[in-house]
């Protein structure tokens, strides 16, 4: 063996990684809108990392039926194609839709719209929306004096949207929606206010920007006077405070 030769470089054998443990979890085997009710066709089971199955998740290890068990049940919010389901996001549909759909402490209340859009916002209003309800109504003092006189008023701000006539969610790009009612989701307090606020007058719905929506309400009409609504029954008119 000659000075001028060297021993072979020992080649690097490459190990393959440890296989990933993988757990089927289930999944929206296609886009499913707010508001639809499970088929079982609707779901599969998908390998997923167990380390990266989150709580809440519904596995075939823990679930063996759970496709069969969440067929029936509504979703409560949009899924997207292979996103897993959860249960959080369904409800059970043992009462009515709109019950299923809106959250837990909240109201749906419908209030008249104008067909032409001339209340909201053009007709370019459409289910999940932010607005604010502006409330027209005649001011009686100032009305004494001779003529009519007409106020408005942003009577709520960030209201969200539930439906507009009987669509509850946009369907094939639409764009315009016109319908005869808006459900809006309100408080119960909220929900009383709106609702006397329609008898003695008019309620119009602002829409609102989605960068505005969930901020922090306008603090200036926070801290507007206290107004309050004329309410006649019975031909005795008596003032009901603004909440």
């Amino acid at each position: 063996m000659s000075g001028e030769d060297k021993p072979p470089v020992p080649t690097a054998i490459a190990v393959p990684p440890p296989p990933v443990p993988m757990s089927d979890v289930l999944v929206a085997a296609a886009e499913l809108p707010m508001g639809q009710t499970l088929q079982v066709a609707d779901l599969r089971w998908q390998p997923w990392p167990e380390q990266a199955v989150a709580t809440g998740y519904i596995t075939r290890a823990a679930s063996p039926k759970g496709l069969e068990e969440m067929a029936g049940a509504i979703t409560r919010t949009g899924f997207l194609a292979g996103e897993p389901i959860r249960p959080q996001k369904l409800a059970r549909a043992d009462g009515g839709f709109m019950a299923a759909i809106l959250p837990a402490g909240l109201r749906a209340v419908a209030i008249t719209i104008d067909t032409r859009g001339a209340s909201s916002a053009g007709g370019f209003i459409l289910p999940n929306d932010h607005v604010d309800v502006i409330r027209t109504y005649r001011d009686e003092e100032a009305s004494r004096g001779g003529g009519d006189s007409q106020v408005s008023e942003t009577l709520l701000q960030d209201v969200r949207v539930l439906a507009v006539g009987q669509l509850v969610q946009e369907r094939n790009g639409t764009n315009v929606v016109t319908g005869e009612t808006a459900t809006l989701a309100l408080t119960p307090a909220q929900a009383e206010l709106v609702t006397l606020a329609q008898k003695v007058g008019q309620l119009s719905l602002s829409l609102r920007s989605l960068v505005d929506s969930g901020r922090a309400t306008d603090p200036a009409l926070d801290e507007r006077p206290e107004t309050a609504m004329t309410v006649v029954r019975f031909g005795v008119a008596r003032q009901q405070p603004r909440r």
